[in-house]
């Protein structure tokens, strides 16, 4: 069942009733009733036309029900409903001075419009007796300072042009017992006044919420951060859009070659480099891919089955393709070292196709807190699928741990020796190594 959420619920927000001091005047036999329609997932029900029945009931709310009507409003962009009710026979004839009274709302927001899923019903407080004061039109002849409404006047310091003054009137006066309701009823009047006030601005509040600012560029979006609307400029073709934190956000391209992992929002290769395919399982030897010797580039020596030299290299891109074996502090193909070799997507010797480069231990750090596991297991079953490598050993040039764990290079150095990651089947770590090992690569897009 749907539900009706107002902001302003039954409270008469605009009294149309006037008291005339011209003889031939007549207060208008209606009543203003507005309020903020919301469905039952507690969105506002906008630009809709709803069926809305109207009871007055005497005496109590269950009560007899002495005039009856039918309406079919329609809301504005912001939810808000605005009705005039006495516009049906017999509202005229309703004697208010006589009891109580309570106006009943029955509220159909969806076809058929005769259908009420929604009732509310509360008290009639002021209107009626603004609307039984115009009895006051009928009353003829002299008024005398002897007449006792005159007098209670004149006692009060009521004047005409000062209705105001009317709750000054004490309950002693018993003179005349209409004045004195309405005097007493100007204070629920003022009550009703002060709340009006803070519903409007309680309206004015989720209208701002419901309202956005119009955008400066096409393709830009806006969010609610909870305080404020906030604008994200447009991303660019083929960005892809998730939340990180809780905030859209735009990401790169997607290329058919790629995964993305929406934990950490990193868009990666979706296998190493040199592998024919992404690994269907841990020990797929086709997803294995080139072993690269820390900084190198791809100049051949990263081929599992490359010649192997002892000279190394005095410049960053050797003249042959060997994967070069020392053993001799500190360790690196290249001598004298530089550490320059693979940072970001415009490192001298940077393997990754354009675009892409070689991560930081901190985002594969990031990535493998995300994986149901901390291990191999959990390794393949994240987005990267990452398989179990080995290495090859920089001292003699063999293979080892081939099938039981990967290691993977990172970008980031230490000291003399760069850092990388190793996946085993009971754990995962981040150490540095010597450069002259044999590492998997596998690339994230910048």
């Amino acid at each position: 069942m749907k539900k009706l959420f107002t902001i302003l619920v039954a409270v008469l927000l605009t009294v149309n009733v006037f008291l005339p001091r011209q003889a031939d005047a007549q207060a208008p036999e209606k009543m203003s009733y507005q309020a903020v329609i919301r469905n039952s997932s507690n969105a506002l029900v906008t630009n809709t036309q709803i069926g809305m029945e109207i009871n007055i009931r005497q005496g109590f709310t269950t009560g007899t029900i002495v005039y009856t009507e039918t309406q079919t409003p329609t809301t504005n962009a912001s939810g808000l409903v605005s009705i005039e009710i006495g516009g049906g026979a017999g509202f005229s004839t309703i004697n208010w001075a006589s009891d109580t009274y309570f106006i009943e709302i029955k509220t159909a927001v969806a076809a058929p419009l005769t259908t009420y899923t929604i009732t509310g019903v509360s008290q009639l407080l002021s209107v009626p007796y603004a609307l039984h004061a115009k009895t006051a039109d009928s009353i003829t002849g002299t008024i005398t300072e002897t007449d006792p409404i005159y007098a209670a006047s004149q006692a009060a310091n009521i004047t005409a042009s000062d209705i105001t003054k009317l709750s000054n009137l004490s309950g002693t006066n018993t003179g005349d017992q209409d004045i004195a309701g309405i005097a007493t009823n100007a204070n629920a009047i003022a009550a009703l006044q002060t709340e009006q006030t803070a519903q409007n601005a309680a309206i004015a509040l989720n209208t701002a919420k419901v309202g956005v600012t119009p955008g400066t560029a096409a393709g830009q979006m806006q969010y609610w951060d909870g305080t404020a609307w906030v604008t994200i400029a447009p991303g660019n073709t083929g960005n892809v859009l998730t939340f990180i934190n809780g905030v859209p956000t735009w990401l790169g391209t997607i290329g058919a070659t790629d995964v993305y992992n929406p934990i950490t929002g990193k868009i990666w290769m979706d296998r190493n480099l040199g592998a024919s395919q992404v690994a269907t399982s841990s020990t797929d030897a086709a997803s294995y891919g080139y072993l690269f010797q820390w900084g190198r580039g791809a100049d051949g020596h990263q081929i599992r089955t490359s010649a192997t030299t002892s000279t190394l290299s005095s410049t960053d891109v050797p003249s042959y393709s060997n994967f070069i074996l020392t053993s001799t502090a500190p360790s690196d193909w290249r001598s004298p070292q530089n550490p320059n070799l693979w940072q970001g997507v415009n490192g001298i010797n940077n393997p990754c196709p354009s675009g892409y480069r070689i991560p930081t231990d901190t985002e594969l750090d990031a990535e493998s807190a995300s994986w149901g596991s901390q291990d191999a297991a959990g390794a393949f079953a994240s987005p990267l699928k990452l398989p179990l490598v080995g290495f090859r050993n920089g001292m003699d040039g063999s293979l080892n741990y081939v099938g039981s764990r990967g290691y993977y290079w990172s970008s980031t150095i230490v000291g003399t020796n760069s850092r990388y990651f190793v996946v085993d089947s009971g754990f995962i770590s981040i150490n540095p190594n010597t450069r002259n090992y044999g590492f998997a690569v596998r690339c994230i897009k910048n």
